[in-house]
């Protein structure tokens, strides 16, 4: 038998979410730093620049597909396998692979025991597709892990615009089935906005939604009927969504294009 702390809550440490076989730890400061990089941590802390961990319990039932090379800890009874049975299926997953940001092999972690994933800097989703609208196409990138049940594949855009102008990428990843994915966000979810439409459309200035449903129809257009009064509002074109399905946006996407506030003087 083993027993680990992973799961009390500490000075430094909590879990702040839990979904299916999922748990997510924050670690809410980091002291293990030295002198010279207290100050630097400190103020990390304090604007939510924390490290987080992804942790999956094993009963047996259900297993886990991690990304490749996240694994940290293995704890108990726990197989790793890759289902790759020969040449073709190796050729398969790496030709999927060129046309994504996402590693080759994702390995499926199976029996009874503690999973823990490398930490990371960046905010851990716990998306529910059985809450979900249709399969969720996410940004390359993000997968970070999912039960079993949920099936992770390649789709293609289905547009010339999307594909041309759309700044999503040309093939993005699709999850599909029923269960919990993990996924790694540039932003909280709290500061996510998320919108359903019911045959309906949405406009985004950018590419700033981070996962939406594949039964949108995803086009870009003018924000315009023409191409001068698109340039001449300043907004050009807009990433289109429409249909009925579900959009999560990232109101921000690192602070880019954002501008400073400025003093009475108009000095940033």
């Amino acid at each position: 038998m083993i027993k680990t702390n992973l799961f009390e809550n500490t000075q430094s440490r909590t879990v702040t979410a839990q979904k299916g076989v999922f748990s997510v730890i924050e670690y809410l400061r980091d002291i293990s730093v030295s002198p010279e990089m207290a100050q630097t941590a400190y103020f990390a802390s304090e604007m939510n620049v924390r490290k987080r961990q992804l942790i999956a319990e094993l009963n047996g039932k259900i297993g886990v597909i991690a990304q490749g090379g996240s694994m940290q800890l293995m704890i108990g009874q726990i197989e790793a396998s890759t289902g790759i049975r020969g040449a073709g299926d190796l050729f398969k997953i790496l030709a999927a692979s060129t046309v994504t940001e996402e590693p080759a092999v994702k390995p499926l972690y199976t029996g009874e025991g503690t999973l823990v994933l490398e930490p990371t800097f960046n905010h851990i989703l716990l998306l529910d597709m059985d809450n979900w609208i249709g399969d969720a196409v996410i940004e390359d990138g993000m997968f970070l892990a999912c039960e079993d049940t949920v099936e992770a594949f390649v789709s293609g855009r289905k547009t010339v615009s999307s594909m041309i102008l759309g700044k999503e990428g040309l093939f993005n990843t699709t999850l599909t089935g029923s269960g919990i994915a993990a996924l790694e966000s540039p932003v909280p979810a709290d500061e996510l906005i998320t919108v359903d439409i019911n045959d309906d459309t949405l406009r985004i200035d950018g590419n700033m939604a981070v996962a939406w449903s594949s039964t949108l129809k995803f086009t870009v257009e003018r924000t315009t009927k023409t191409l001068a009064g698109s340039f001449a509002s300043g907004e050009g074109l807009v990433n289109v969504y429409d249909g009925t399905g579900r959009v999560l946006i990232a109101p921000v996407r690192r602070n880019f294009g954002i501008t400073a506030p400025k003093d009475g003087r108009g000095v940033p």
